[in-house]
């Protein structure tokens, strides 16, 4: 699973996923996503990271955040996980493992590609079923992007502005809304593995630009996953069983 410390890149647009240990519902009750959100606020104010959008489901979170230095995304997840962990298992007497194996950090272009990441995270809960839209859903950042949550906010919304194209923030909000609206009208909520598996999402130069800063025991391929959309992962290789013979690589 690739980690934030096999980027070779200072910094960039980031979509992190940190899965619970086995995939278990560590996270299904409110009083724990309110910890893990209270704890990811307090660590915002020691880390240089902008927080552009959230979802914290019952088993995973997905974070969306910026960082000129990629220590500083790791340094970040590191404390918040390893500081809810503790306080997890102290409140429920265990000792087992909250989380499984280390964080997923997928590098994210800015423009189109950033707002279709987005969207993607803010769909979440609505794509497994919990809810049919995410105002329904208290852990997500569409809550604060909507103006809905002022209080004890985590979000940089100038930077997400920027980010995306624009300095007007009720664009933002206008487009959200609608494009959340539509997606869920023609049942558009397939799960998009290149945004929670990749190494990279964006356009062909973005990818490319990426692909020899990335530290990767195994070999990468490019992929132009739709049109325009171009992603960057470990390719898949398959052996003959008779040699041992790599089959399909793609360097």
């Amino acid at each position: 699973m690739p980690r934030a410390h096999r980027l070779r890149v200072e910094g960039g647009i980031f979509h992190l996923t940190h899965r619970c240990h086995n995939r278990a519902f560590l996270l299904k009750f409110a009083r724990d996503r309110e910890a893990y959100r209270a704890r990811m606020r307090a660590k915002l104010r020691e880390f240089d990271i902008s927080l552009l959008d959230y979802c914290l489901t019952c088993n995973h979170v997905h974070l969306l955040a910026e960082a000129g230095d990629k220590l500083q995304i790791s340094g970040f997840m590191r404390e918040v996980a390893g500081e809810h962990a503790r306080q997890y298992n102290r409140r429920k007497g265990r000792l087992n493992a909250v989380w499984g194996d280390n964080f997923h950090a997928t590098l994210v272009d800015s423009g189109s590609y950033l707002w279709q990441c987005l969207n993607y995270i803010e769909l979440n809960m609505v794509r497994c079923g919990a809810v049919r839209h995410p105002s329904q859903w208290e852990w997500v950042g569409y809550h604060e992007i909507m103006g809905r949550r002022q209080r004890y906010r985590l979000l940089d919304l100038d930077r997400l502005c920027w980010r995306v194209g624009t300095t007007s923030l009720g664009d933002v909000r206008e487009n959200l809304e609608a494009t959340i609206q539509d997606r869920i009208a023609r049942d558009v909520l397939k799960r998009e593995p290149c945004w929670t598996e990749s190494l990279a999402v964006g356009s062909a130069e973005f990818v490319r630009r990426i692909e020899p800063l990335i530290l990767s025991r195994r070999e990468m391929e490019i992929v132009e996953e739709e049109p325009g959309l171009w992603v960057l992962k470990e390719a898949e290789v398959s052996y003959d069983s008779e040699s041992g013979t790599r089959i399909g690589a793609k360097a």
